[in-house]
């Protein structure tokens, strides 16, 4: 066998992802240790975290104790593909040299080349986002502003294979676990019914599926989005059924590029997710790529378009319909009512009101940035000397330097 072959490829793997091998000053028995953000007190992600930290052990040259641990985790998830790879390298490497990462031999590599590609590109997106961590207290800048009642937020960033999973609390969002994810065969920026591409954008959990009613394709569970959201329609794309769901009973994880267009996760990360999210309230974003800011930049940066919506709020309030009819843009639309029919909405609803000061709760801001600039707003629309109002969502959209409402209606 030839350990300095193993050795010297997984001190290149993890070299190559910024991981550190630490085989030059820790003794080879020394305990692992495991790069990974907190994870919760249950079992999601630690699949992930125990091969990484075989990874590491390679990297030492400890192949004994990467063999047993890789021997365990295989009994724990035995349809973890990518494990049971390491693990075939592991054993192999007790009998033979090993040149390169699932080093299938000559014989059965030609039937065995395309599940060999997938797993090796699975390998090194997971790498790749434990490099590339989002900084300490950043946000998904698209997270401009989340309202108390809103409890999680989930940001999908493509281009990592990565779903971030935030916890809304009284300091800011939080991030609490994050996990490798599969999208669309064709990659993202979906446009039309079938075109196996995952959309981008911002969108929400509309509703939980019962796993009974689906094949065993989707897993433990199904969350769908709304997609097309509003954006989605006005720009003409078409299709539906985008989902975050899990795997076969027999497939742990798939290739980062493997769905129809919904977000796939391994069913111990998404049964995490469905237990933890609020249906309706979660926000998800789905960038190919997520640009991370300070959560006090993220509160600036909103500062001009608070102001606009403010000066809504009371012209909405004073009952001066010219001046509120102005901050809705010509192409204006509610699916079926144009900016002309829904002038005759804000006369009634003005008419209602009747000069009360009018208050915004549970205000949620969230932005999309792509060829136009838009911000996805949520509130309840709450009178003054009233307890209760109506549960509000905007499209705004800058243009020419000024915020204009492109859609408005109750919350989808």
């Amino acid at each position: 066998m030839s350990l300095k072959v193993i050795h010297a490829i997984c001190c290149v793997c993890l070299a190559g992802w910024g991981l550190p091998s630490s085989h030059a000053s820790t003794p080879a028995k020394a305990k692992p240790t495991v790069v990974r953000a907190a994870l919760p007190a249950d079992k999601e992600g630690l699949a992930e975290a125990r091969l990484i930290q075989i990874y590491r052990l390679i990297g030492r040259s400890d192949t004994r104790s990467a063999l047993d641990e890789a021997q365990r985790l295989v009994k724990d998830y035995p349809n973890f593909a990518l494990a049971q790879l390491v693990y075939g390298d592991l054993l192999s490497s007790r009998t033979r040299p090993v040149t390169s990462f699932g080093d299938v031999p000559a014989n059965q590599l030609k039937a065995h080349a395309a599940a060999l590609a997938s797993l090796r590109a699975e390998s090194a997106a997971r790498l790749k986002a434990l490099k590339e961590r989002p900084p300490e207290g950043h946000i998904p800048a698209e997270f401009v502003r989340l309202s108390r009642a809103v409890k999680h937020a989930i940001a999908v960033d493509a281009a990592r294979s990565r779903l971030y999973l935030f916890e809304n609390r009284a300091s800011g969002l939080t991030l609490i676990a994050d996990y490798y994810i599969s999208v669309g065969k064709l990659g993202v920026e979906k446009n039309s019914e079938g075109d196996q591409r995952t959309p981008l954008g911002v969108y929400f959990i509309t509703s939980q599926l019962d796993p009974k009613t689906l094949t065993d394709f989707y897993g433990i569970g199904a969350l769908p989005i709304n997609y097309p959201n509003v954006l989605d329609v006005r720009r003409g794309k078409t299709g539906g059924g985008i989902w975050l769901h899990g795997t076969p009973p027999d497939q742990f994880s798939r290739p980062p590029l493997a769905s129809d267009g919904c977000v796939v996760l391994a069913n111990p990360d998404l049964q995490y997710i469905i237990q933890t999210v609020a249906i309706r309230s979660t926000p998800v974003v789905i960038a190919n790529q997520l640009s991370w800011v300070s959560q006090d930049h993220a509160s600036t940066q909103s500062g001009p378009f608070e102001a606009r919506l403010n000066a809504w709020r009371k012209a909405k309030s004073s009952g001066n319909l010219a001046e509120l009819t102005s901050f809705y843009a010509n192409d204006f639309s509610n699916g079926s009512k144009t900016r002309g029919d829904w002038q005759a909405v804000l006369a009634r609803e003005v008419a209602q009101t009747r000069g009360r000061e009018l208050q915004l709760k549970d205000l949620s801001m969230l932005r999309w940035q792509d060829k136009e600039d838009t911000m996805v707003v949520t509130f309840g629309e709450v009178a003054a000397g009233q307890r209760t109002g109506t549960s509000k969502r905007q499209y705004w959209s800058r243009r020419a330097g000024q915020w204009t409402i492109i859609y408005e209606g109750t919350r989808l």
